[in-house]
């Protein structure tokens, strides 16, 4: 070819030209293709840019936009059609806003129509889990304690008489001593009602002329247990007239050195007593549950629905009683109602609560009997089978949301008993309705709790606890009535227990008297040591109040009328979900609740 060069490029006519490049057109297409991708992502990019961004100063008009609200109303959560029966553990409710602190909320509820406890918390009237010391205890930190009725009509009432007598403004029935009680006298009483400070009185009884007062410090180191208390007494004393108010009687008190003040009339008969015990009280529990105007501590019992059950009423009246629950695993019966109406003209100013219930079928009979309270729960305790034996009840949730529900159209407060193992679930159960809850296995093995410590094989102490509806339970023939009888005891208790007729609070509650053969709706077992309920129910109620304080209401009654409203949401928890809401991937946790 004319022209051509060594040096591979070419000439045509005298214009030089490159060597053709094979990639050059591919490349060239190459970059082109890249740049118009480019070009797209960036649009793409600045178009979702220019979607995603609003102005941040309109997020709180942009929310109000939202058809709906994050989460579900409680009549969504709790169609059984759509979820079935929900336990405490199958939702949660969502957060709200934080405006005030938590030491503010106020948890006072109603436990009847016409009661107030300042903590919505209540012990279970079992046996392993409240006698007078729980009792007394519970009302002092504000909630009220159920005494069990599986023991003799004498001693269930005299279990109630300490609990009216331990803390007071005027002891106006003080245990009095006369001139010839011994030391040995005065040391006993001491043990049996744990304090020591007792009046003397010229014929040991109210309304009659005071002499002096034996202290624990008198009786300590006496030597002689057969002396008469006239030797040890202190007759040195400052007393109050009759007709003093409790704040001047306080005051007075306050000021002296001594342990009692003696209320005495214009010729010096003792008519009540003040204990500085009872002062110190006053300050360091100043939520506790007492009755307006004595400043007694209020009471609770359990009783059964039998004709028998009107004789240990009458003895807990008596004693001082302020409440009582009609305590049936079933309470919808013709016993219970025969025994609202009973109660209801007999003793009108007592309390009255029915139960247990789960639907609101069962509910309205109680409430047109005339209840002031019901107690919701049917398998739900954590040491009863019923729901698994008999295939009867109901998951806790839904039967407390359902059953408060319709007894608040009538102003009847509900107990939710059954199905509390944690702070969540109390929330849960009083934002479905409930005004107070009752504890029996969160309680039990607490210092408070009836029995004693035992080392199990591990080392760590417990305490045995069991369901009334347990074998161990309804054979146990304590709960036989009265204490006085003609036939022995354990005569009685063998002979009932072979031909399995042993009637007591276990086998009335279960309507098992005279089977021949006793079906278990409970076990019996241990629970490892709790500390003591000083400082369990503190951590209760501190772990409610900030619960709340999360919802973002300030009291339990801002938290059921925003529930009920629609303001306080809940979400379904999937298995997933409540696995997510666990511990996960640790050892060795301890799971410290306090300190």
């Amino acid at each position: 070819m004319n022209g051509m060069h060594d040096n591979g490029d070419s000439d045509i006519d005298d214009v030089p030209l490159k060597k053709h490049d094979p990639t050059f057109g591919l490349t060239n297409v190459e970059d082109e293709h890249e740049h118009e991708h480019e070009h797209e992502h960036q649009h793409q990019h600045q178009h979702e840019h220019h979607e995603a961004t609003e102005d941040p100063s309109n997020a709180l008009h942009v929310l109000s936009t939202y058809k709906s609200k994050d989460g579900i109303s409680v009549q969504e959560l709790l169609d059984e059609t759509k979820t079935g029966g929900l336990t405490y553990n199958d939702f949660l409710m969502l957060p709200g806003e934080i405006s005030f602190p938590a030491s503010t909320v106020d948890l006072t509820s109603k436990i009847t129509k016409t009661i107030t406890l300042k903590t919505p918390f209540t012990s279970s009237p079992m046996d392993t889990v409240t006698e007078s010391n729980m009792a007394i205890h519970m009302a002092l930190l504000g909630g009220v304690g159920v005494v069990h009725h599986n023991c003799s009509v004498e001693e269930q009432a005299e279990m109630i008489r300490k609990v009216k007598r331990f803390e007071n403004g005027f002891i106006t029935d003080p245990i009095v001593l006369k001139p010839t009680h011994t030391v040995a006298e005065a040391r006993r009483l001491k043990d049996n009602w744990g304090f020591g400070g007792f009046p003397v009185t010229e014929n040991g009884t109210l309304r009659s002329k005071l002499v002096g007062i034996v202290t624990p410090r008198d009786t300590q180191f006496h030597s002689n247990p057969h002396s008469p208390v006239t030797e040890i007494m202190s007759t040195e004393l400052v007393t109050a007239r009759e007709g003093i108010s409790l704040k001047e009687a306080n005051a007075i008190l306050s000021k002296s050195k001594k342990g009692k003040l003696p209320i005495v009339d214009d010729q010096g008969n003792l008519v009540s007593l003040l204990s500085r015990s009872d002062l110190m009280k006053n300050l360091h529990f100043p939520l506790a549950s007492k009755v307006p105007g004595t400043k007694q501590l209020l009471s609770a019992a359990a009783i059964g629905t039998r004709p028998a059950d009107k004789e240990r009423l009458t003895a807990l009246v008596e004693a001082g009683l302020d409440i009582v629950i009609l305590d049936s695993s079933q309470g919808n019966s013709i016993y219970q109602i025969e025994m609202i109406r009973w109660i209801k003209s007999t003793f009108p100013a007592l309390q009255v609560i029915g139960g247990n219930v789960v639907t609101r079928d069962q509910a309205a009979p109680l409430i047109a009997a005339g209840v002031d309270g019901l107690r919701i729960g049917m398998g739900a305790g954590s040491a009863c089978i019923t729901q698994e034996v008999m295939a009867v009840g109901r998951p806790q949730a839904t039967s407390v949301f359902r059953v408060a529900e319709f007894a608040a159209r009538f102003g009847v407060p509900c107990i939710a008993d059954g199905g509390i193992q944690n702070v969540g679930h109390i929330v849960k159960a009083l934002a479905l309705g409930a005004s107070t809850i009752m504890m029996g296995g969160l309680l039990a093995a607490t210092t408070e709790s009836p029995g004693a410590y035992v080392v199990g094989g591990d080392g760590q102490l417990r305490k045995m606890y069991r369901g009334m509806g347990s074998i161990d339970a309804m054979e146990d023939k304590k709960a036989g009535g009265s204490t006085s009888t003609s036939t022995s005891p354990s005569t009685s208790s063998a002979a009932d227990k072979a031909a399995n007729t042993a009637q007591n609070a276990g086998t009335a509650r279960y309507f098992s008297e005279g089977d021949r053969l006793l079906v278990a709706q409970g076990v019996s077992g241990s629970v490892l040591d709790r500390g003591s309920v000083t400082k369990f129910l503190p951590y209760l109620m501190a772990g409610v109040q900030h619960s709340l304080q999360d919802i973002g209401v300030q009291s339990l009654v801002a938290l059921q009328k925003g529930v009920k409203a629609g303001d306080v949401r809940f979400e379904f928890r999937t298995a997933s979900a409540q696995a997510e809401g666990g511990i996960q991937g640790m050892v060795g946790v301890e799971k410290k609740l306090y300190s």
